[in-house]
């Protein structure tokens, strides 16, 4: 999360990196598409906690979270979506790049998105409405949600913890979608499944986020 997230940004340089960022990201999508056309294409839209921060290809969420599909006999493939840094208002700036590059529609979009918002301190008003367009837009697609839930870290006050925390629920209930309370469910501040940071998963702490939240996922494919 702390990527792209400079203290005193030179803001070309950002702006380059980013742009580069996303360039990356786009080429992944006509290279990582589902090998067979039977297999069913998950999208993990979200920040540097999906996108496999700091860690070796193979290690992220995304090839874990197919890995363990494929191992409970679900035929899929979880395309990476996930972006270093990435906001709720860069998520919605993309959405549609992401999805209009795709070849095909998917059959699951897992939303895990808020953290670099809280971490900034932003008004958690501009975060909903964000989450909430980003959601109403896969709704208008006809796009299948799981919403991945994210808590406020405890040094953000309680006023601004209770607000934030009561976004993705908020949000589930609005749009009839299913939620996991909160992706880092089992690994926030377990050191033992952290990189050094303190902030993103390690191998190891991937897996359990896989565990935790893999019986939602196959409930969404399965409806």
């Amino acid at each position: 999360m702390k990527e792209g997230i400079p203290l005193r940004p030179d803001r070309f340089a950002y702006g380059v990196r980013r742009l580069i960022v996303h360039a990356a990201a786009l080429l992944t999508l006509f290279v990582t598409l589902p090998a067979h056309a039977a297999d069913r294409l998950v999208v993990a839209f979200g920040d540097s906690l999906m996108a496999g921060y700091q860690l070796k290809p193979g290690e992220g969420f995304a090839p874990r979270l197919e890995a363990a599909l494929r191992k409970s006999g679900v035929a899929a493939h979880v395309h990476n979506a996930g972006v270093s840094g990435d906001t709720t208002a860069q998520g919605k700036a993309r959405l549609g790049w992401v999805l209009g590059a795709l070849k095909a529609r998917p059959d699951l979009v897992i939303v895990e998105l808020g953290a670099n918002d809280m971490l900034r301190g932003l008004p958690n008003a501009q975060t909903r409405l964000n989450l909430d367009a980003i959601l109403t837009d896969l709704k208008r697609r006809k796009v299948p949600v799981l919403i991945a839930g994210m808590r406020a870290a405890p040094n953000m006050g309680p006023a601004y913890t209770k607000e934030f925390n009561a976004i993705y629920p908020t949000l589930a209930r609005k749009h009839g979608l299913p939620l996991y309370p909160f992706f880092m469910e089992g690994v926030a501040a377990n050191r033992a499944l952290l990189l050094k940071d303190g902030m993103h998963p390690n191998p190891r702490g991937v897996d359990v986020i896989v565990r935790g939240i893999l019986p939602q996922v196959r409930k969404a494919l399965a409806q």
